[in-house]
Parts: C-alpha cells; sequence; structure tokens
C-alpha cells in the first residue's frame, strides 16, 4: 500500500495537477493511478507549458492548421483531446467509486472570469463535447462566476470551483452549490450524479501574508497564515453541510463539495516540502499536487488525520493579523485577481504560440 492509498483511507483524495499529451500516452498516468491518484487537474498555465513548451503537439498541431482549422479551434481540439484520454483512464475508478472519484478538470476560457453568461455557455458545450461522466468543469469563484456555478450544476454538470482564497468567497461558492443543486432537484434532475469541489489555494497566501511579516519582524509567524485559512475553512464545510438544508439534498442523493487543496506545493525553502499536504489531512477532503509535491510526499510525507486538529489555535492566528495591520480579506481578494489575470497571460501566450506555429504550417 502507497502513502497515497493511506491518505484515500483517510478520507482524502490525491489529484495531480499535471497533464501533458506524451505523460498520458506514455503510461505514466496509469502508473499513477496505480500507485493511488485520483484524479487530474489542470488549467492554463499547465496546458501553456505542455503544448508551448514541447513538441509532442506539433504534429498535431500542423494536422490541424493544413485543414484551415482557427487558432481557436486547434487549441480547443488539443485539450480536448488530452481530457478525454484522461478522463477515458480514470473511468474504471470513477465506476468502483460510484462517481466519488476518478475526475479530470477543463477550465473554461480564463477570458471570461467576468462574464457569466459566457462562463455558462462555455462549461455547457465543452461538458456535451467531452460527453464523459468523470470531467469537471472549472470555473472561477470570481463575482460573474458565482451565478455561472449555479446554473452549470442546476444542469447536471460537474463543476470543480477554482480561486478560492477568503472564507467570503468560499461560503458564496458553497450556496451557489446548494442552489443548483436545488434547482436540479425541481427540475427532476438526478442529484447522485453530480459533483462539485471547491478549489481553495492555499500556499499562495502565505507567499502573500509572509513577506508582510518578515518585514515587521515577525517572523515566528510565518509559514502558518496558509494552513490556519484552510482549517477554518474546513470547519465551516462540516457546518455548511449540516442541518435540515442539507438534509434534504442528501436524501436525493446529493454529495458533498469536498474542499479541495490547491497551490500545495511549497514555495518557502525554510518550510517542509510536504508542509501543505501533512498538515490538511481528514475526510472528505481533495489535495491536488504538482508532480514535485507528489514525489516529495510519496517519500517522506505522513499520512495522518490532521485538517481538525488545532482550530482554536488556527482562529487565533487569523485573529492577531489585524492587529499587526495584516488585512486578510483584501490580500485575497488581490490574489483572486491576480489569479484571474495569471491564467489569462498564460491562455494569450499559449494562443500566440499557437498562432506562430499555425502560420508557419501555411
Amino acid at each position: 500500500m502507497t502513502k497515497l492509498h493511506e491518505l484515500a483511507e483517510l478520507g482524502q483524495a490525491v489529484w495531480l495537477d499535471f497533464i501533458r499529451r506524451s505523460f498520458v500516452a506514455s503510461g505514466e498516468l496509469q502508473t499513477l493511478i496505480d500507485a493511488g491518484v485520483r484524479g487530474v487537474t489542470s488549467n492554463p498555465t499547465i496546458f501553456e507549458k505542455a503544448i508551448a513548451g514541447s513538441a509532442d503537439y506539433d504534429d498535431d498541431i500542423r494536422t490541424l492548421a493544413t485543414q484551415g482549422r482557427s487558432v481557436d479551434e486547434i487549441y480547443e481540439a488539443l485539450v480536448i483531446a488530452d481530457i478525454a484520454a484522461g478522463a477515458d483512464l480514470f473511468r474504471p475508478l470513477y465506476a468502483e467509486t460510484k462517481g466519488g472519484d476518478g475526475f479530470i478538470s477543463l477550465e473554461v476560457s480564463p477570458t471570461l472570469a467576468h462574464n457569466t453568461d459566457g462562463t455558462i455557455a462555455d462549461a455547457k458545450r465543452l461538458y456535451a463535447t467531452l460527453g464523459r461522466p468523470n470531467v469537471m468543469i472549472k470555473i472561477p469563484a470570481t463575482p460573474a462566476g458565482i451565478p455561472a456555478i449555479t446554473e452549470v450544476i442546476g444542469s447536471g454538470v460537474n463543476v470543480n470551483v477554482t480561486l478560492i482564497f477568503s472564507m467570503a468567497q468560499y461560503e458564496a461558492v458553497v450556496e451557489a452549490y446548494l442552489a443548483g443543486l436545488e434547482q436540479l432537484a425541481a427540475n427532476g434532475g438526478d442529484l447522485s450524479r453530480v459533483a462539485s469541489v471547491a478549489s481553495f489555494f492555499v500556499s499562495r497566501v502565505d507567499t502573500s501574508v509572509d513577506k508582510i511579516l518578515d518585514t515587521i519582524g515577525h517572523s515566528e509567524l510565518t509559514g502558518k497564515t496558509a494552513i490556519a485559512n484552510a482549517k477554518v475553512a474546513y470547519a465551516r464545510f462540516q457546518e455548511l453541510f449540516s442541518g435540515p438544508r442539507w438534509a434534504a439534498l442528501a436524501a436525493q442523493g446529493a454529495q458533498v463539495q469536498r474542499p479541495l487543496w490547491a497551490s500545495t506545493g511549497t514555495k518557502d525553502a525554510r518550510f517542509s516540502d510536504t508542509l501543505y499536504v501533512d498538515a490538511l489531512i481528514g475526510p472528505h477532503t481533495v489535495n491536488t499536487m504538482p508532480p514535485a509535491t507528489l514525489d516529495a510526499f510519496s517519500d517522506h510525507g505522513t499520512p495522518a488525520q490532521t485538517v481538525k486538529l488545532d482550530l482554536a489555535a488556527a482562529q487565533a492566528h487569523l485573529a492577531q493579523l489585524p492587529a499587526l495591520d495584516i488585512d486578510l480579506d483584501a490580500i485575497t481578494a488581490q490574489l483572486q485577481d491576480d489569479g484571474v489575470t495569471s491564467f489569462a497571460k498564460s491562455f494569450e501566450s499559449l494562443m500566440s504560440s499557437l498562432a506562430a506555429k499555425r502560420e508557419a504550417v501555411q
């Protein structure tokens, strides 16, 4: 039994935050599935590195370009093929867990982060195009994304909500999910066939807060804010998925929207390379790890129930920040804006690279 299997027994699914054509075709992904990886996430930055940064896709790009396909059509054909292939590898796990795991995620265009109607249309179209029940469509937790989540869940589409950094954002996401389930139920849909995760970003919070703490001479508090933020969010998850409203939906087969810990690679060399895995293990959670973090945890991580531990200490840590003139709400709002901008830049860079390759072929 691997450490990833041990995490599964503790209630946490490990998803890999990486995809690339050769990685799927070579059998490497299947090897990781056998070792206990239970899903995959992708984003525009991952696809930019995969497509623009390798030769894996060049033959397909040439073929599509000679067919007269547009840059947008070439991009979509490439990513749809990768996501479909990955979904097929995870299909046995999806069946074995009765729809509980075995998912792969594809993000709507980052150019739609502030466009509700465009996000809804893109999410439904991508899900229909892929035609696989174990695909999740990623939608950002922006003000425009929140109502889109409700509509897309209400249409029976699995959703991975991304770029969540704060409690306020998280609570809005859960409300959108519950409202979507209620909409689906009102339309006679099967709630048991819809799954969702709420991707709560972790290490980026420490990156921002720790810079301030180091500057003002409180280095003893560094490396703690992100985990405290996530632990408080997990406690809220337990509250939100209980009570009469949730019980009514659960009775119709609804699944909880699992918290997914994202951005779990350690960016500060002062801290353990498994910090954001070891501290956030618990029931009904997902940790999506970049390859280096997955390797590190598999080698020397510690599988143990930790996400519920020291909640009072986590709350106390967050309570200290305002006295130090650290506005966590402002920081997390900025982090979401930065995340949207970063993904949009990666997407633009990828499209420029595809355009150049297409033009060279033609």
